[in-house]
């Protein structure tokens, strides 16, 4: 079969692979780098040496880019704040609105006018905007594909309902209604959605009327991501891993922090927690330097030895969608996992056999004392679950899957693309 030629667009080189979206997007695309021609279209990434080695890792693997510059708005301050409320006069969401810039708008208008491309892929939802821009009225005419790592508008919804704040619950609801209607017009007019589990394409079926969803999960590197048996792992120690500049993260960190960590302490004195992930905010540094039994270690190069060396992965996620790499990879390396409901879900695991489920800041933190004083039982969920990681989640199988995807979209008909 011929390669195809495939124009990504999305936010920032995804490298180094330091979130569950860089780790999905870099592993499926060097992987299918040496099957068809790539050129990935997007913004520069922010820090210079970060965009130095994307760009030389990008280039090893035979990818093309195209780059544009950009610059970032505050996500402080009273430009912002302004710019929220500007953006109630938009009917795009405040993140389509700010990641759709003029320059990617035209970069990818010039890249269609010199090229022929057979595919285009949007690596993230608001990026579909972007292709509507700089492709127009031939957009009904054009097999493009988009990526939902997540549904937007169930975390937007989510996260209203989560909101105390009844002047933030209200700007919420209406950035829920925007990405509601957008992600309506986003799956209907791609040529194949593509979801990250069988549970998102249900929803992107019966909640927006998309007949044709494509499925390809995230996954793990299980040659990277396995058992480390030369080292012990503290059945005490209790680890958070995740991005630590993403809102449903951050709410999951507060209630870890304000209400089960203390109950975990009540009845485990000796019981730590390790929050791990890139970004954190400022207020997250001083509170875990502030509270006994805590540590924060940020930008990590390499999440591996925090899982071989804690008793637990806690995931009391509350506001979610889409479905966590960071499970797998606890899983792949033999890592027993503590979810709530919305943590797992999406993925093809039996909670009590695979890892424990416990939703609710009283059972979370119940689940993760009994996991201290019980180790060995929980070590056995871990080891169940690795087995289900290994036969259905290796990058390699998913990356087949995500080829046969992509020349289905560019064969398709004209007739189906109506």
């Amino acid at each position: 079969m011929r390669p195809l030629r495939v124009a990504v667009l999305d936010e920032e080189l995804p490298y180094p692979p330091t979130s569950g979206k860089r780790i999905r997007t870099y592993n499926l695309l060097a992987r299918l780098a040496d099957r068809h021609r790539v050129t990935v279209l997007c913004h520069r990434n922010p820090d210079p040496e970060e965009a130095a080695d994307a760009d030389r890792a990008f280039r090893r693997l035979g990818v093309e880019t195209v780059i544009v510059d950009r610059a970032i708005p505050r996500k402080s301050g009273p430009g912002f704040y302004a710019r929220l409320a500007g953006n109630l006069l938009s009917p795009l969401p405040y993140s389509v609105a700010t990641h759709t810039s003029p320059a990617l708008v035209a970069a990818a208008r010039d890249f269609a006018a010199a090229n022929r491309v057979d595919l285009w892929h949007c690596e993230w939802t608001p990026y579909a905007q972007v292709l509507r821009d700089a492709i127009g009225p031939k957009l009904a005419a054009t097999r493009w594909a988009v990526m939902a790592h997540n549904v937007e508008s169930v975390i937007w919804r989510r996260t209203a309902d989560a909101e105390p704040n009844p002047v933030k619950r209200w700007y919420v609801r209406r950035q829920w209604e925007k990405f509601d209607r957008f992600e309506r017009w986003a799956y209907a007019a791609a040529t194949t959605p593509i979801a990250v589990s069988p549970d998102d394409a249900r929803f992107i079926r019966t909640g927006f009327g998309v007949r044709r969803v494509a499925v390809v999960p995230n996954g793990v590197d299980t040659g990277y991501f396995r058992p480390q048996t030369d080292v012990d792992r503290d059945p005490a120690r209790v680890l958070f891993l995740g991005s630590l500049d993403w809102r449903p993260n951050l709410d999951a960190v507060r209630l870890l922090l304000d209400d089960i960590f203390p109950q975990v302490r009540r009845q485990v004195p000796n019981a730590t927690l390790a929050l791990v992930g890139r970004h954190p905010p400022d207020w997250l540094r001083q509170r875990a330097a502030a509270t006994p039994g805590v540590e924060l270690s940020a930008d990590v190069p390499d999440v591996r030895p925090f899982l071989a060396t804690c008793g637990m992965l806690a995931v009391p996620l509350r506001i979610a969608g889409g479905s966590r790499l960071k499970i797998l990879e606890a899983l792949a390396a033999g890592t027993p996992v503590v979810s709530t409901t919305v943590g797992a879900e999406g993925l093809a695991l039996t909670p009590g056999r695979d890892y424990v489920r416990a939703d609710g800041p009283a059972d979370l933190a119940d689940a993760i004392a009994r996991g201290v004083c019980r180790p060995d039982e929980l070590q056995d969920t871990a080891e169940a679950g690795r087995r289900v990681v290994l036969a259905r989640y290796d990058w390699g199988p998913l990356a087949d899957r995500l080829d046969r995807v992509w020349r289905r979209t560019a064969r398709a008909s004209t007739a189906a693309l109506a």
